[in-house]
């Protein structure tokens, strides 16, 4: 549904509209391999450090912080 809804606004009035159709959605897909593949690197990266109990102690904190000001927010709307 994603590239039969977005995807025609790319594509020119003379340019071929299956071929172009098709490599948009390839490097849709391209980019997304790529972007995974930079999230799992960049998660292995860190699972050292934050498999130590002081990174835990910061993300529980700011985690915390976080909860709080959603429940502050929540609590003051109208």
């Amino acid at each position: 549904m994603f590239y039969v809804a977005v995807l025609p606004q790319f594509i020119t009035a003379g340019a071929p509209h299956l071929a172009t159709g098709v490599l948009l959605t390839c490097v849709h897909v391209v980019e997304g391999m790529l972007w995974s593949v930079v999230l799992v690197g960049f998660a292995q990266d860190l699972r050292g450090w934050l498999s130590r109990p002081s990174a835990r102690k910061v993300m529980d904190r700011i985690t915390g912080v976080v909860i709080l000001g959603f429940r502050v927010r929540l609590a003051s709307a109208d």
